[in-house]
């Protein structure tokens, strides 16, 4: 028997979600919300069942000859769960209403972690979103983080972790907002919040983080150091973890890969959309000097945390274990 699954906002995250929902074999995409009847719920209508992401809003989809099913009352009423793709703090807003008609939650890293029962990342705690109704899928870049992690830490005994992130300002599709010349210290008073999002998945690091934002909407980039608690460390083992981990893909400068634009160059032949679902690591960026190891990543803020959706939706209903669940979402979503 397949999940029944609504996704509430068809945006950048929503519209990726709906894609990925409707190639898994063991889940159904009953419909997708919109709010207004703009461009991207025309869009919307032609591939899935549309419905109005507030009930007031269904006459103004109908004026605008927009196939509509209903309101999201509807929707909610012909599904199992609901994965909460709406803007940051919406999602809060909205979880009341999943309460009283008993529909479990998937919610996005925009809203705080007490939205939801546990923080959630694949490769970190899957076990921890076992039997819960309500789950959050941590950031972009906590997802990349915690990935890269929970990989680094099955070969050497990591001490402090500090990482500094250089962060897109906006999506691509923004027009209203962000930086035209200038980089912006993210949050002024240092450190930033996103080592206590990493803590909220793996609470035995001990990572601290700054950020910056920088005029540029591709990807959020991080020079990551490791302190090396003990023993000895090669370069190579590394390298043959990152490697043997489907959702870190590793690349090279000697290939051409010099920019972020560069690796969205390569997306744009790889992917629909350009979308990258995993960590993009400069192999010859690992190195180790004097107790600590270095890797600079990229992390592609549209697409990334795609794939944590759907494990979420699996463990939640615990239709898989770990392994099972991360290889089906893998091969569904062309990840190898």
């Amino acid at each position: 028997m397949k999940v029944k699954v609504a996704v509430n906002g068809y945006g950048t995250i929503g519209k990726r979600v709906a894609d990925a929902v409707s190639k898994q074999d063991d889940m159904e995409l009953v419909g997708v919300t919109k709010t207004k009847p703009d461009f991207e719920a025309k869009l919307a209508a032609k591939k899935y069942s549309l419905y109005s992401a507030i009930p007031e809003g269904v006459e103004r989809f109908e004026k605008a000859g927009i196939n509509i099913k209903g309101d999201i009352n509807d929707l909610l009423s012909k599904v199992d769960v609901v994965v909460d793709c709406s803007p940051g703090k919406v999602g809060a807003e909205n979880k009341p209403k999943y309460e009283k008609v008993g529909v479990k939650a998937v919610f996005q890293g925009g809203e705080k972690k007490d939205v939801a029962e546990v923080s959630f990342n694949s490769l970190s705690n899957y076990e921890d979103a076992f039997g819960k109704d309500f789950v959050r899928v941590v950031s972009c870049n906590t997802t990349g983080l915690a990935r890269i992690i929970s990989v680094i830490r099955g070969v050497i005994e990591i001490g402090k972790v500090r990482a500094m992130l250089i962060r897109r300002v906006v999506d691509p599709k923004e027009d209203k907002k962000g930086l035209v010349n200038g980089i912006m210290p993210d949050p002024i008073h240092l450190p930033s919040h996103h080592a206590d999002d990493v803590k909220t998945v793996l609470p035995d690091i001990n990572i601290v983080t700054t950020a910056f934002k920088v005029p540029t909407t591709l990807m959020h980039l991080h020079s990551l150091s490791f302190e090396i608690k003990s023993g000895e460390v090669k370069v190579d083992d590394v390298i043959d973890a990152l490697k043997e981990e489907p959702r870190i893909m590793l690349i090279s400068s000697s290939e051409g890969f010099t920019s972020t634009a560069k690796i969205i160059e390569y997306a744009r032949e790889l992917r629909m959309r350009y979308d990258l679902f995993e960590n993009v690591v400069w192999e010859d960026s690992i190195s180790i000097y004097d107790g600590e190891l270095f890797v600079i990543q990229a992390i592609h803020q549209e697409a990334i945390v795609i794939p944590e959706n759907i494990d979420a939706i699996r463990a939640m209903f615990e239709m898989a274990d770990k392994a099972e669940s991360i290889s089906k979402t893998n091969k569904s979503l062309g990840i190898f």
